[in-house]
């Protein structure tokens, strides 16, 4: 399979035990609503298949999964930090009025004083609230994401209108 019919799910983080049992973790927001029968881990630029025998999904973003044929510590070691991959056609289907944060990812940003600032490559959720982190002129901006902040999102252009701080740009110029 081919890097581009997957899309990203997580990656092993540790094994747990000596039966090859290995410690899933998801960057998949929707991780709870995955079919898992098979699972592709990537390996030297290649996605290989490894058929799953049990997994035991977690409410903090991690599960435990037994994988055919691995079935010794010896053999998950190797697989430890590899990322994890599951076919496009596995992808869970989203009401279209299920907005995230995290869907603004690729956003321009536009500023009302300041213009256009750049696009989303990062949002966050913090404790307190979700954070964008914007390429901005080769630095990183920052500011959280809030209705306060916010002035409109445009889902056809892919562009978000934000009022910043006065000067929270500024801190951001080289």
């Amino acid at each position: 399979m081919d890097i581009n019919e997957a899309f990203y799910i997580g990656y092993i983080t540790k094994t747990r035990g000596l039966k090859g049992e290995m410690q899933l973790f998801f960057e998949f927001e929707d991780y709870k609503d995955l079919d898992f029968d098979v699972v592709f881990l990537e390996v030297n630029k290649k996605l290989v298949p490894y058929f799953v025998d049990s997994i035991k999904i977690h409410n903090n973003s991690t599960a435990y999964l037994n994988l055919e044929d691995i079935d010794h510590v010896d053999k998950a070691q190797p697989l430890l930090k590899k990322k994890a991959y599951l076919p496009k056609d596995k992808m869970p289907e989203r009401d279209p009025d299920d907005f995230r944060y995290s869907d603004l990812i690729g956003y321009l940003v536009v500023d009302e004083n300041e213009g256009e600032l750049g696009e989303i490559v990062d949002v966050r959720e913090l404790p307190q609230q979700f954070m964008a982190t914007v390429d901005f002129e080769g630095a990183e901006l920052m500011f959280p994401l809030n209705t306060d902040l916010i002035r409109g999102i445009d889902p056809e252009e892919e562009v978000i209108v934000v009022e910043l701080p006065e000067g929270l740009v500024d801190v951001y110029r080289g």
